[in-house]
């Protein structure tokens, strides 16, 4: 007899809570096989492509296109073949137990991870609330948490007055229920099958009820019509709300300060299109300014460690990092974004180019993988393609500084003793004034300069 499997959000690795479905891959009634794709999602941090682990038919697809899921909320039930009887001595009731997923999430791994079984519950019961999940390090060490369910289980049970298991997946949202004293049980979830999530308990808490009656969604959007204008309303949600928490955090956190110069870049252009230039047709692609920049970098924080840091609030140290992952600003249609090169200091100034090139496109392209976008410990930002000449940079915490580079253009400049039309460009370095000094920084960004005026002294560290 076909059983239906529920199929929950699994966990998307990285500490992320919650996903944002932006497009179906299938429909009610479609055929789907093991590890397909069904779902294309957007988290803080990339666009996924979510695989489901089992094959079937889908009987029912939670959730339309463009709203937000916690993770463990249903996304579909898939009506497969069978499930395997319950071993003698339990309570009668069968367990599934269904093969690893070789695919798990698009950029992790396919090891096998270990099964979780769900009890088949009997005829007459209604669907269950959504059982807590433990938080995990990634997808790749978990299988997707399941329910499996009879297909001819009815959608409602009675009501004997006597709430059954808290509809609750998100560590986060137990966490602020205990802060404030509020009893989850009490509470009705505004999530598929009733689930209680993080915005049900914050309007609780605002409009300091506890039980459901006092309509606390209701009064909370009443109070915020009355603190704010009308006017259109985006939603800070996906890689624009993550974006936006980073840099409030930075400007709260850390006291930042910002150094700037102006260098005669026209050397750096001429020693650009020399080496693009030498070689044939087969040299292979291209060097950009941006690669120069970057590998210019790396050979600066080797001079000045300070700056690939980062600093431990609670402990109160400063953790000196012992690679270089550099980030850098990539601007699509999602929103801003900063992917990292790993090991950029192992790098020659060809490889960090190719890596460069192959990180921006994935990120025009929506396929940069969560891994991709985390662990920086120092930011490039070229805001000169945007036709602009200097900026102050916002940190991207929890780094420790950031390099801002204005566009390069010809400004009259005094070149050996003379006034001659020059390529400039303007410098601009943010740092944290907990990990070094004025000095420290100025040496640095110094450096950078020369570097630009001069690519000879660069040389000198390669």
């Amino acid at each position: 007899m076909p059983q239906v499997l529920e199929f929950k959000l699994p966990d998307l690795g990285e500490g992320l809570t919650e996903a944002e479905i932006v497009r179906w891959l299938v429909e009610v009634g479609d055929v789907v096989a093991i590890d397909q794709p069904v779902v294309e999602v957007e988290t803080a941090k990339a666009m996924v492509e979510v695989p489901c682990p089992y094959g079937g038919v889908v009987t029912a697809r939670f959730g339309e296109e463009g709203k937000e899921l916690p993770v463990g909320a249903p996304l579909l039930t898939v009506a497969v073949g069978s499930v395997e009887p319950e071993p003698s001595g339990s309570t009668g009731a069968a367990e599934a137990e269904p093969s690893g997923s070789g695919n798990v999430l698009v950029g992790y791994g396919t090891g096998a991870p270990p099964v979780r079984r769900r009890r088949v519950r009997p005829e007459g019961l209604s669907a269950p609330a959504v059982a807590p999940v433990a938080p995990v390090a990634s997808i790749a060490s978990v299988a997707p948490a399941v329910a499996v369910v009879p297909a001819a289980s009815p959608a409602s049970a009675a009501s004997d007055g006597v709430r059954g298991p808290v509809a609750v997946v998100s560590p986060l949202v137990r966490k602020l229920a205990r802060q404030h004293d509020l009893d989850l049980r009490q509470l009705d979830g505004s999530g598929p099958d009733g689930l209680i999530l993080r915005a049900d308990v914050e309007s609780a808490i605002r409009s300091g009820a506890e039980t459901p009656q006092e309509a606390p969604q209701e009064a909370a959007a009443t109070d915020r019509a009355a603190a704010h204008p009308v006017g259109e309303r985006v939603p800070l949600r996906g890689v624009r709300g993550a974006v936006a928490d980073k840099l409030a955090r930075s400007r709260r956190e850390i006291p930042d300060a910002t150094c700037w110069v102006d260098a005669d870049a026209t050397e750096l252009m001429a020693a650009r299109a020399a080496m693009n230039g030498a070689g044939g047709p087969g040299a292979g692609p291209k060097v950009s300014v941006l690669a120069l920049l970057a590998r210019i970098c790396t050979a600066a924080l080797a001079r000045y460690p300070e700056l690939n840091s980062t600093v431990d609030q609670e402990a109160r140290e400063i953790v000196r990092l012992p690679g270089v992952h550099l980030g850098f600003a990539a601007q699509t249609e999602r929103g801003l974004v900063v992917p990292v090169v790993r090991d950029a200091h192992a790098r020659s100034t060809e490889s960090i180019g190719a890596e460069i090139t192959r990180l921006t496109e994935a990120a025009r392209t929506g396929t940069l993988k969560p891994a991709e976008l985390t662990g920086g410990t120092f930011t490039l930002n070229n805001y000169g393609v945007f036709g602009v000449d200097g900026s102050t940079p916002i940190i991207n915490h929890p780094e420790a500084a950031m390099l801002g580079v204005g566009r390069i253009v010809p400004k009259p400049w005094v070149h050996e003793g003379e006034l001659a039309v020059r390529r400039v460009v303007q410098l601009s370095l943010t740092f944290d004034h907990r990990v070094c000094d004025g000095g420290t920084a100025g040496g640095f960004l110094r450096y950078v300069a020369d570097c630009v005026e001069q690519p000879a002294v660069l040389l000198r560290t390669l």
